[in-house]
């Protein structure tokens, strides 16, 4: 009977399990995670788990006996120490040798640590598993001063969370907007608009130079002198993909763990998926690694059907949302190379569509307070990879259908 393993118990390694067997597998599937919790997802600890609107039952996965009623055995808070690819077995912190005859990485990444004096004091929070979410939720039911470290996702959705729940909030960001690197400028500053009209004190352009107080940290010192008072600090600096196991192993490592359109790595016996791989992607034509819940949601079933021998063209469009206050929205595609920002709708109004073209082609759209939009959104960027330019003008026109872009 073969053995497949799959280490990292969160969405991609639970979604790959369930897909093997809706697949047809029946050999041994073997999920291994380091944490205690069993498979959940990770946009409630950031959203609506954090601001106590999502209940804890609906942050997993799959409910507590799936596992057993699909003969999937999950290992939990083991983790996996190393891989011997010739032994075909996994090492795990608890002695045991696990063998596999096909093995699914998908280990994640690490929030990067905050590299400054301080870093290391009490009420320095991170957020990536549930228990970091609610050791946040906890800080602040106290609405205290919060500094947020950060101006990405992270950052202005635990912003958003943490003035909901009444709390003085200040977001320090080295760029001269939120989001600056994932949208430009000018897009960056309607998130930016939105924090304060909602009270958020935004501290741009500057970075962090230190944290003071004795056990806790009570202050946030930012590189032009300024002292922030804060009760508690959420770091939201990035984080960098799990690649020990893989290095360790010998396996193909840049910006994660290289896998190929099937997310098979540079062994044939082995695959990684999620936030941990980055995958050629056929659509984009070139690697990428993609850190949002949709990749974690598609990478590992497609790694699962590939692991099967099926014929896997893991080519999605990048796909990410967020909800922060009264706004929605939905992102696909990748701005990388753009050279103008189309926007179709209202933008005072928080209702709109903004566009990334390059020579006419749209190579990204997000859509916010707009819905329904994401699968026609996705079909001009991927017109637009392949060559096909829209008419400006007509994209930013509300009256003109986006089918009508692509008819001719």
């Amino acid at each position: 009977m073969s053995t497949y393993a799959i280490v990292g118990a969160g969405l991609a390694g639970a979604k790959a399990a369930q897909t093997l067997r809706e697949e047809g597998f029946t050999g041994e599937i073997v999920l291994i995670g380091a944490e205690q919790e069993r498979p959940y997802e990770r946009p409630p600890l950031s959203k609506g788990y954090l601001k106590g609107t999502t209940e804890l039952a609906k942050v997993y996965v799959h409910d507590p006996g799936w596992y057993a009623e699909h003969d999937v055995r999950l290992l939990l808070g083991v983790a996996a120490t190393a891989v011997d690819p010739d032994g075909h077995t996994v090492h795990l912190a608890s002695g045991e040798r696990q063998p596999y005859d096909k093995l699914l990485i998908a280990t994640g990444a690490t929030p990067r640590p905050l590299p400054v004096e301080g870093a290391d004091l009490e009420g320095v929070h991170y957020l990536r598993t549930l228990a970091d979410s609610q050791a946040l939720r906890a800080a602040f039911a106290h609405q205290g001063n919060v500094v947020i470290i950060g101006g990405g996702w992270i950052g202005l959705e635990t912003a958003a969370a943490a003035r909901e729940a009444g709390c003085a909030v200040t977001i320090v960001e080295p760029d001269p907007a939120p989001l600056y690197r994932t949208f430009g400028p000018a897009v960056g500053e309607i998130f930016a608009e939105l924090h304060r009209r909602h009270g958020v004190d935004l501290r741009l352009g500057v970075s962090v130079a230190s944290l003071g107080g004795t056990a806790h940290a009570r202050t946030v010192v930012t590189s032009d002198g300024q002292a922030l008072p804060a009760d508690d600090v959420v770091v939201g600096i990035g984080a960098a993909p799990n690649v020990e196991l893989a290095r360790g192993a010998g396996l193909e490592v840049a910006n994660g763990i290289v896998v190929d359109a099937s997310l098979r790595t540079s062994h044939p016996d082995i695959y990684a998926a999620g936030d941990v791989a980055e995958a050629m992607n056929p659509l984009l034509g070139r690697p990428i690694r993609v850190e949002h819940w949709a990749n974690a949601l598609n990478g590992g079933p497609a790694a699962a059907r590939a692991m099967l021998g099926h014929d896997v063209v893991y080519d999605r469009v990048p796909y990410f949302f967020t909800d922060q206050f009264e706004l929605g929205m939905e992102f696909s595609g990748d701005i990388t190379g753009h050279d103008r920002v189309v926007y179709r709708g209202s933008v005072d109004s928080l209702e709109f569509i903004a566009f990334w073209l390059k020579e006419g082609r749209v190579l990204a759209g997000m859509n916010v307070n707009v819905w329904d939009m994401t699968e026609k959104i996705q079909e001009l960027v991927r017109a637009g990879y392949g060559g096909t330019a829209v008419d400006p003008a007509r994209l930013a026109d509300p009256a003109v259908p986006l089918d009508d872009l692509l008819a001719g």
